[in-house]
């Protein structure tokens, strides 16, 4: 058997190859004008939209009122339509503010705007004509909407618009005001509020208690988003949260009570009883009601889930703490989004 050539001391280890990023748009690849308007609404991010109208449909089937599938469709598709109005409106002030041109250290697509004024993909002008046509649109299936549900419909509705606008146009301008995490939560909660109403013909508790933690989880998406746009913000008089705190502190926020405190409420929506547990009174002699909300004494990062002690003394299965479990198993991958986006 011949030895084994030894390995040369000299030879380097194999580097691997960098993730490509992704390509910003420009005037060749996008050719067609239909689709270069379609893409200038940054459609890959309307699935958040198209999660919290299903989520405000569940919690009307939930509370046991059958769906009309034609009334979803029409809310679904026009909450898209803002949704992708406010974006437009979005790219259009912060260029116009000088942000996003001034914006190296971006990480698109996620951040530092959608480029499309900026690469000469659409104008200044097109991409502000463009953005208010389709709040404009939504206004008259939103008066549909409401004829065949509610009046108070409309108020949903007008308070969804005026926080999509008032997210980036003057003379309110939240996100600049270090505001824009609360316009976040509201609009998306009014999202899940606003898709559960046109079932329910009426308003509820259930999809607020549904809905906020989920409106709550976006505003930190859009929190996190805010690291690698600060030194352009700053410079162009963006004041958002995250300027406001400066980075150091803006980080140990969003790590130390963000993920723990908002999932958190995630669990008292998780804790709810099923739709066959709904209606089922609880098992003799139990002092808690099968499937009761139970909410973590101690946040997130450890101790007792009170949930749990409940299932117990029912003699039950005892649940594990969602919040406790998936905190454990989000926050890594949060804190490493972060640290990506700081460094």
């Amino acid at each position: 058997m011949l030895p084994a050539t030894p390995r040369s001391t000299d030879e380097k280890p194999k580097e691997e190859p960098e993730m490509s990023k992704p390509l910003e748009p420009t005037l060749d690849a996008l050719p067609n004008p239909l689709l270069r308007y379609f893409a200038a609404t940054r459609p890959a991010f309307l699935s958040v939209t198209f999660v919290g109208c299903l989520l405000g449909l569940a919690t009307a089937a939930f509370s046991g009122i059958p769906i009309g599938p034609a009334l979803a469709t029409a809310t679904l598709f026009f909450a898209l339509v803002a949704h992708a109005g406010a974006n437009v409106i979005n790219d259009y002030y912060d260029a116009l503010s000088g942000c996003d041109g001034a914006n190296t250290e971006r990480q698109f697509p996620f951040t530092g705007g959608s480029r499309f004024i900026q690469n000469g993909v659409l104008s200044l002008r097109a991409t502000g004509i463009f953005g208010y046509a389709l709040l404009a649109a939504v206004v008259p299936a939103g008066l549909w909407l409401a004829a065949v549900s509610a009046p108070e419909l409309m108020l949903i509705g007008l308070a969804g618009l005026v926080v999509g606008w008032a997210y980036s146009a003057p003379p309110l301008k939240l996100q600049s005001r270090g505001l824009g995490e609360f316009a976040i939560t509201a609009g998306w909660l009014l999202v899940v509020i606003g898709s559960d109403f046109v079932q329910r013909h009426g308003f509820a508790f259930v999809p607020v208690a549904a809905g906020l933690g989920f409106a709550l989880l976006v505003a930190n998406v859009l929190y996190i988003n805010q690291f690698p746009d600060v030194k352009a913000d700053a410079a162009a008089g963006k004041h958002t949260m995250v300027v406001r705190l400066g980075v150091a502190r803006a980080l140990g926020l969003c790590a130390d009570r963000g993920v723990g405190l908002w999932l958190a409420i995630v669990e008292g929506a998780a804790g709810a009883p099923s739709g066959d547990d709904a209606g089922r009174p609880a098992a003799r002699g139990c002092q808690h009601r099968r499937g009761a909300p139970a909410l973590v004494a101690r946040g997130a990062t450890g101790g007792t889930h009170p949930g749990a002690q409940a299932d117990r003394r029912c003699g039950e299965r005892p649940r594990p703490a969602v919040s406790h479990l998936a905190c454990h198993a989000l926050e890594p991958r949060v804190l490493k989004a972060v640290q990506f986006a700081t460094r």
